[in-house]
């Protein structure tokens, strides 16, 4: 934990106090900053004086004079008290890649590894309502990014973000959790012993003060810094309207990447995901589709690899999919189908050319197997 001179703690606290006024926003703080020169100037400087600012309205300059550099005080024992970090935009520990969004967060409290934000992540997220597909494909996405090098960014929400703070965790990476209320509320409460491992073994981090209740308004504002801390998004299951596609909405208005998995097209939880492929979102279908945004290429198994040299050379593209999705194991025809992308029938068609061909044994319940000689 850094220890600050007597000064240094008193302008932490008041910036804090004015950060987090409510109705001010990162524009007029910009504007007060500049104009008083420090945060305890603004907090001291006259109403008359404060109205003067050009884009500094009534209200704001009222609730400016209101706050009390107490409150930022409070912020920082409270953050010191549970063990969590501090951070501002002037703090070298800052996340660089939070600076460069629009609307960046004018603080950021961290519980665990504060170090883990600056480095190289991959964010996966998707619905509530998954399903055991879901479940299945965000732990492959998520093993890709964790063989790559790259921390696994989440919202901590119930559904696909916990098995991604998990999933990454059980392979032996790293994890990050933004919340959408401040650090030491555990929302949703049946994720209390996830959110005590990722504040052990990975990181939590909030722009709202500790103990701050959530609120409908903040989990939105929560999506552009889970976007915003990853170089690509990867949605594993998005019904229509869901949480998910805000948080893909962040990402393209901050540069980044989109990567959806396919879905079934008969499947609610598809319908979002699947759009956002036909739209032009990159489809996730092998762990090379994340080597671009990785610090290295994601590792394959010895098996898989062996396997895939030994295919028929002249094994067309499409039956070639099929194969190299069933190296991961034995698979229904279902998944195999959301997985590639494809409708049961031309899925089914390519399994029926493998099978004739010898590569492909066929299971109870419509599942199958790879059968490579």
């Amino acid at each position: 934990m850094i220890s600050w001179t007597p000064d240094e703690r008193r302008e932490r606290a008041a910036y804090l106090a004015l950060a987090l006024t409510p109705g001010l926003g990162t524009a007029r703080f910009a504007l007060l900053q500049q104009a008083c020169d420090s945060p305890l100037g603004a907090l001291s400087a006259p109403f008359a004086f404060l109205r003067s600012i050009p884009g500094i309205t009534k209200a704001a300059a009222t609730a400016v004079r209101a706050a009390d550099p107490a409150a930022g005080e409070r912020m920082l024992a409270d953050a010191e008290r549970m063990g969590a970090a501090t951070l501002l935009p002037h703090d070298p520990g800052f996340p660089a890649a939070l600076r460069e969004i629009p609307d960046p967060p004018l603080a950021l409290f961290v519980l665990g590894d504060a170090s883990l934000l600056g480095r190289p992540s991959i964010a996966v997220v998707g619905s509530r309502d998954h399903t055991p597909y879901g479940v299945a494909a965000c732990r492959l996405v998520v093993q890709a990014a964790v063989q790559g090098g790259a921390v696994v960014v989440s919202g901590m929400a119930r559904g696909i973000d916990a098995v991604a703070h998990a999933a990454a965790l059980d392979a032996g990476g790293t994890t990050v959790g933004v919340l959408g209320n401040g650090l030491g509320v555990i929302y949703p409460a049946a994720n209390r012993a996830l959110y005590e491992r990722v504040g052990r073994e990975g990181a939590l981090v909030s722009e709202y003060p500790p103990g701050e209740r959530p609120r409908v308004f903040a989990f939105p504002r929560r999506n552009r810094l889970i976007s915003g801390l990853a170089r690509a998004t990867v949605v594993v299951e998005a019904a229509q309207g869901s949480g998910a596609l805000i948080t893909v909405g962040a990402a393209l208005e901050q540069g980044r990447d989109v990567l959806g998995v396919p879905g079934p097209i008969t499947a609610p939880t598809s319908v979002g995901v699947n759009g956002l492929i036909r739209d032009g979102a990159a489809p996730f279908l092998t762990a090379e589709d994340l080597e671009r945004f990785l610090p290295s290429p994601p590792a394959r198994s010895v098996a898989s690899a062996a396997a895939s040299s030994m295919l028929p050379a002249d094994l067309p593209a499409g039956e070639r999919r099929v194969a190299e999705a069933l190296m991961a194991g034995e698979v229904d025809a279902d998944h195999l189908a959301g997985q590639l992308g494809l409708a049961a029938s031309d899925t089914l068609a390519l399994v029926t050319a493998l099978e004739l061909r010898g590569l492909v044994q066929p299971l109870p319940g419509a599942r199958f197997r790879l059968r490579v000689p």
